[in-house]
């Protein structure tokens, strides 16, 4: 369908693992917008009452259907998760640049689930995605830390 990528990234952090798996077009035409399409996923796949902080609560970055085309007001993107104060489902929606190039780098979102044992960030690259290992800037500061990863 014109528009989606068709493609969902989904971010193992407990056994560090990145695969696409394909973006269940009949939600997508259902929620054709980056809010609604999130908390289909996360209502899909998170249990009620899980711990926010848990390793069970997933996070959540979706892209709308208009996301990185020419049209007004689209580079719009939502993130969807369980929040920590109120426990409650949260969405927060943003604008700039990230989530066109979300989707011009072949995702339509992307799921964060589980754990992490180290520090690690995820790096999309070249239609390659990855987890790397971020021990070494662990500590650093915001300008340290985008100097060491555009280095």
């Amino acid at each position: 369908m014109a528009g989606w990528t068709g493609t969902i990234l989904r971010v193992n952090l407990t056994n560090g693992t990145v695969k696409k798996e394909a973006l269940d077009m009949e939600a997508a035409k259902k929620y054709l917008g980056c809010r609604g399409l999130g908390v289909y996923y996360y209502m899909k796949e998170v249990k009620a009452g899980v711990d926010p902080l848990g390793p069970e609560n997933n996070l959540i970055f979706a892209a709308g259907v208009l996301t990185g085309t020419m049209g007004s007001s689209t580079g719009r993107y939502e993130v969807v998760t369980r929040a920590p104060l109120t426990g409650t489902l949260a969405g927060s929606n943003s604008g700039g640049y990230w989530g066109p190039e979300l989707k011009y780098a072949g995702y339509d979102m992307i799921i964060f689930e589980g754990e992490s044992s180290k520090p690690v960030y995820l790096n999309i690259y070249n239609e390659k995605a990855e987890l790397c290992d971020a021990s070494d800037l662990w500590g650093k500061s915001v300008p340290e830390t985008t100097a060491a990863l555009l280095a």
